[in-house]
């Protein structure tokens, strides 16, 4: 298989760091853009497979600060998304009231940078007031730039980390802007190879608060699978099957890797794509 070249927008998070690491696996070329650089997490000696990853600081909002990056590469990866929106460090220090922010995490729209008046490779900006960022900023017009920027770059495959589903707690917003990015970047973009990666909740023992999390979802996923998948639309990804960030990162790696993949890749394509990874580690 013939060595590629990937840039991973938010490669220093939590599946981005992954995504890295299983790409220079395969002896990749990796770069990283991140607002930071390098993760701040890791101990005082990093791993030795971070040496290889070119971690790039840049501002995704900012095209400019990262269109030159992308020259040549043969995919490009976006693992750059909000949860939630509300701003809790505004609640915590008593900038913003506890009714506040909730009240702009479940309002019924928001704000997005101006998408479409920005101009070719003009700049993101939060339309806020006070700059708080958005879903329709974060999770949907961040994807559709890079997209936009990548075509324009003519690199041939973009993946998006998406979502499998909403989530009873999290405002409806969260899903929509995702499912708003797929919508365009597949009908605007038809020359990329767009790959829409949805996977449910993701753990890893490296954060142990997200092991009960991924147990219970577990358990709600067996329920949901004996009453015939009757409450996926009231739970959304409360029942969808939690995976571990490693193997939805091994999946990233060979959904790229493979030229048949396109389109909205689901939690049973995830694994079986990573069991696709997982053989050809063996040989």
């Amino acid at each position: 298989m013939s060595k590629k070249k990937i840039v991973v927008c938010g490669g220093n998070g939590f599946l981005g760091t992954r995504i890295c690491k299983s790409a220079i696996a395969r002896n990749w070329t990796v770069t990283s853009i991140s607002r930071s650089g390098p993760p701040t997490t890791w101990s005082t000696v990093p791993p030795a497979w971070s040496t290889s990853v070119a971690w790039e600081k840049a501002n995704l909002l900012n095209p400019a600060s990262y269109r030159h990056l992308l020259a040549d590469a043969d995919a490009v990866v976006h693992s750059t998304g909000i949860l939630l929106e509300a701003d809790y460090k505004g609640v915590l220090t008593g900038k913003e009231s506890v009714w506040g922010g909730l009240s702009r995490a479940f309002a019924a729209g928001g704000k997005g940078g101006a998408l479409e008046e920005r101009g070719e490779g003009g700049e993101l900006r939060a339309s806020e007031g006070d700059g708080q960022v958005t879903y329709e900023l974060m999770n949907r017009d961040s994807a559709i730039a890079l997209a936009q920027e990548s075509s324009l770059q003519n690199v041939p495959s973009f993946v998006f980390i998406s979502a499998a589903a909403g989530a009873p707690l999290l405002p409806k917003r969260y899903i929509t802007t995702k499912r708003d990015a797929e919508s365009t970047i597949a009908s605007s973009l038809p020359k990329l190879r767009s790959i829409f990666i949805r996977p449910g909740f993701l753990y890893d023992s490296s954060r142990t608060f997200t092991l009960p999390i991924a147990l219970a979802g577990s358990v709600g996923n067996m329920v949901n699978s004996l009453v015939g998948g009757r409450l996926t639309a009231l739970a959304g990804a409360a029942v969808e099957k939690p995976l571990k960030a490693d193997l939805v990162a091994e999946a990233v790696i060979e959904a790229i890797a493979d030229e048949g993949v396109k389109g909205v890749v689901g939690t049973r394509r995830i694994e079986d794509l990573a069991n696709v990874a997982w053989r050809r580690g063996m040989l």
